[in-house]
């Protein structure tokens, strides 16, 4: 058996369902979490870190199968991992494959390190305008404080 071939074989294929790669390996369990993916019960679930990547040096990979994510699912993902590309996947086949590109607007994903602000204070969902998507930094709608994105917490 070829070198090749021994890599093919380290994770399934999948017959139908989403692959996200190009996951920095430090991030994939955010991503798994951010997902939700402890809350699916009948999609089997394949989670692969550390894998050799020419562009990324190390990746990691989530397979769902069964599970078409919405745009809006996936955006969210961007926040922690903005380079990651999503393969969607019939008969084997990946039938689209795209970037996702964060939001202009995140609702209920990220806390607000104000302690003042109303959403620390009064149960109602964060509301973060995107300012800028290269750099990652947001704006809380309610208070208007900046946040980087080394300081984003998610809830």
């Amino acid at each position: 058996m070829t070198t090749k071939k021994k890599r093919e074989l380290q994770v399934a294929a999948l017959e139908k369902g989403t692959a996200i790669d190009h996951i920095p390996p430090q991030e994939v369990f955010k991503v798994a979490y951010l997902l939700e993916l402890d809350k699916m019960e009948s999609n089997a679930i394949t989670i692969g870190n550390n894998f050799p990547s020419k562009k990324m040096g190390r990746k990691g990979m989530i397979k769902i199968a069964d599970r078409f994510f919405k745009k809006d699912e996936i955006s969210r993902i961007a926040l922690v991992a903005p380079k990651v590309i999503l393969n969607e996947i019939e008969d084997f086949e990946v039938i689209r494959k795209y970037p996702v590109s964060l939001p202009d607007e995140l609702v209920g994903l990220v806390k607000c390190n104000n302690p003042k602000c109303i959403t620390n204070n009064e149960p109602m969902p964060t509301r973060f305008d995107v300012i800028d998507k290269e750099k990652r930094t947001i704006r809380c709608r309610y208070c208007e404080r900046k946040i980087q994105k080394e300081d984003i917490v998610i809830k």
